[in-house]
């Protein structure tokens, strides 16, 4: 058994500040370390955590030394990707200490954890919020994926691979690389499960023969409401996390930021 905790989307921001000017959210993040703790004591060890992406809000260093040191008191190992709030060079210097950054160029990478391979990759336009999976993004993961012998795979970026139905988040989704992601995919016949975040909501779908999933994030939500003329805006509304269960096969569980009462018999 192996299991890997996902949050997303923490935008983290300096001591004192606020996002948009409105939103608090070193709190909702530092309310579910403790959730964390409590999930150990009821599932088990957790073997990591994956962030997929903004960890920062303005890609400061003091917001990437604030999520270190939030996260911190759990002692567990965590792999991140930047998502389009992030700063490259901010986040390198900040990440760069735990060994499975590249020291140049994009933020790709691949680790074992347990039995599970997490393969990351940099889907940032810096100055844009729209993503991109580039040449030499598709040609590392097509390599790694090559030698993995069709090991269990959890496959990491920030923009999503599909079409969420939020347009205002849509207009700045994934913007090149689809196709050739899901040529890659369909290549590969072992357990994998793609992960992401960027829309703030839980969304699973398929691609290539493989499921999508994207995580919530910490600290807020958008509302799910695909009309063209939705308001365009967040809601204060933390997402929780995503447990993911490597066990023969792969079990995802959305986990809300808070426990609730009870449990009460019935």
């Amino acid at each position: 058994m192996t299991r890997i905790i996902q949050i997303s989307d923490t935008h983290l921001v300096g001591e004192g500040n606020f996002v948009s000017k409105t939103l608090e959210t070193a709190a909702p993040l530092e309310d579910l370390i403790g959730r964390i703790s409590e999930i150990q004591l009821e599932v088990g060890a957790i073997d990591a955590i994956i962030i997929s992406g903004d960890i920062s809000d303005d890609g400061s260093v003091e917001s990437y030394a604030r999520f270190k040191s939030i996260l911190s008191p759990l002692n567990l190992p965590f792999f991140a990707v930047p998502g389009n709030h992030d700063v490259r060079s901010s986040f390198r210097a900040a990440f760069s200490s735990a060994g499975y950054l590249p020291d140049s160029n994009k933020l790709n990478w691949h680790q074992i954890v347990g039995e599970v391979h997490i393969i990351g990759l940099d889907t940032l336009i810096e100055g844009q919020g729209g993503g991109e999976l580039d040449s030499k993004t598709l040609q590392f993961l097509e390599t790694t994926l090559e030698n993995l012998n069709n090991a269990p795979v959890i496959l990491m970026f920030h923009h999503p691979p599909f079409k969420s139905g939020i347009n205002f988040m849509d207009s700045i989704g994934l913007h090149t690389g689809q196709s050739r992601l899901s040529e890659i995919l369909k290549l590969y016949f072992g357990e994998l499960i793609v992960v992401c975040g960027h829309i703030h909501r839980n969304i699973v779908t398929r691609l290539a023969g493989h499921t999508v999933i994207s995580a919530p994030s910490t600290c807020s939500s958008f509302l799910y409401n695909v009309h063209r003329n939705a308001p365009v805006g967040f809601l204060k509304q933390a997402g929780g996390l995503i447990l993911h269960d490597w066990s023969q096969s792969f079990k995802s569980i959305r986990i809300e930021a808070q426990r609730g009462a009870g449990p009460f018999a019935f």
